[in-house]
């Protein structure tokens, strides 16, 4: 497990980013694949959410997770939820007490807020295509909504793959200048190929939301000696799946 120094000076709340290492599962999801959407047996999964469960509080209930669909919807969490089915949506948010929320994720980032005046959370799901429209601004936007303040908002960018490793096609590069053509920053030509720069990408959307308290976790998932789930690690080596690194956080 990884912790943000930053928050992690925090004792109100706990968090947590893992890779793939201490779980139950075996082959091309060994070990720790916290992915109830991939196809690895569903027994594994629940004892891995299990284990993750119990490093951050051992006597919360389940791991609040969502079916992810890279769009920019969230849902608030203003009570104990009764269900803990999964709702399409890519950021959680709450000030809910002993509440572990979480986001998945296999080279897109995982993004965690705190407010420690409103002592309110969030839990980001930030691919590219999240990012893009938007994900981080309606979150934030919704903080603020609710009493907390620009200026009291920790944000820690977790795991992601990192440009070197992040090759993508001229369409893609396009889409974003058309958005606004400073974005020509976040992408590089090495030898003809195109690299997008995602950590800063959404980096600087959460400063364009005027948030100054940013950590991040400079761990590459594509590489492997940091032994993490990356999809495009999976698609080399044809793999039909992959499994999910678990982000998690919680308040005390």
């Amino acid at each position: 497990m990884f912790i943000s120094k930053k928050l992690s000076k925090f004792k109100k709340i706990k968090h947590g980013f893992f890779n793939k290492s201490g779980g139950k599962s075996n082959g091309i999801y060994k070990s720790l694949n916290c992915g109830p959407g991939s196809k690895d047996k569903k027994i594994n999964v629940i004892k891995n959410l299990d284990i993750v469960k119990k490093k951050i509080c051992k006597n919360s209930k389940k791991i609040f997770l969502l079916h992810q669909t890279h769009s920019n919807k969230f849902i608030y969490l203003n009570k104990f939820p009764n269900s803990f089915k999964r709702v399409k949506a890519d950021a959680i948010i709450t000030d809910v007490m002993k509440l572990p929320i979480a986001v998945l994720t296999a080279d897109c980032a995982p993004i965690l807020l705190y407010d420690d005046q409103k002592n309110m959370i969030a839990a980001i799901h930030a691919g590219w295509k999240g990012a893009f429209k938007g994900i981080i601004s309606k979150v934030v936007n919704f903080m603020i909504k609710k009493g907390c303040k620009k200026n009291n908002i920790n944000a820690v960018i977790g795991t992601y793959i990192t440009q070197k490793n992040y090759n993508i096609k001229e369409n893609f590069k396009k889409k974003f200048l058309k958005k606004n053509k400073k974005n020509a920053f976040f992408f590089k030509r090495k030898k003809g190929i195109i690299y997008f720069d995602l950590p800063n990408y959404i980096k600087s959307q959460l400063k364009l939301m005027k948030i100054s308290k940013i950590d991040t976790i400079n761990l590459d998932t594509f590489d492997k000696k940091n032994n993490f789930f990356s999809a495009r690690q999976s698609l080399n080596s044809n793999h039909d799946d992959y499994g999910r690194n678990i982000s998690i956080i919680m308040i005390n």
